[in-house]
């Protein structure tokens, strides 16, 4: 680990003391490795160097929008390769709150949550997305049980 120094003046250090109670942070050294992890994914992200991700879209629909559930299913079922899971919540008798979560290639990620934010009567979508570096396929004991598979390990 190390370590380094930074000055702030009064005002912006008093600013992020602020921020990092709102946020519940113990210590400012674990707020600032936040910031730098975030702001160092979405400079890889901008910069197309984070090839893989894992996500997690959040959106509200109107489920009695005409034909929007068998849309979005369909979307679902063309992209079934990045789904990993789907959650609904219902929030009264008319909207819903799904989660999906996506992992696979950023730019499909991307364009599926772009797609399907897209449609009429989806409200509020959200994603948040998470690069990741693929491990070499490897199996974990022996018989059909242990099928090779790929560890996803999130990019520093």
């Amino acid at each position: 680990m190390q370590r380094f120094t930074i000055s702030l003046d009064d005002a912006l250090a008093g600013q992020f003391d602020q921020w990092m109670l709102q946020r519940g942070y113990d210590n400012r050294s674990e707020a600032v490795r936040d910031l730098l992890r975030a702001e160092l994914q979405q400079t890889r992200l901008a910069a197309d160097q984070a090839p893989h991700c894992v996500a997690c879209l959040s959106y509200v629909y109107d489920h009695h929008a005409r034909d929007l559930a068998e849309r979005l299913a369909a979307l679902q079922h063309d992209h079934h390769d990045i789904l990993v899971s789907t959650m609904q919540v219902p929030l009264d008798h008319a909207h819903r709150l799904e989660t999906v979560a996506l992992r696979g290639a950023t730019p499909v990620v991307l364009a599926f949550a772009d797609a399907l934010c897209a449609e009429r009567g989806v409200h509020h979508g959200k994603l948040n997305l998470v690069s990741v570096e693929l491990h070499q396929p490897h199996q974990h004991g022996h018989g059909p049980a242990h099928a090779p598979h790929v560890h996803l390990k999130p990019s520093h």
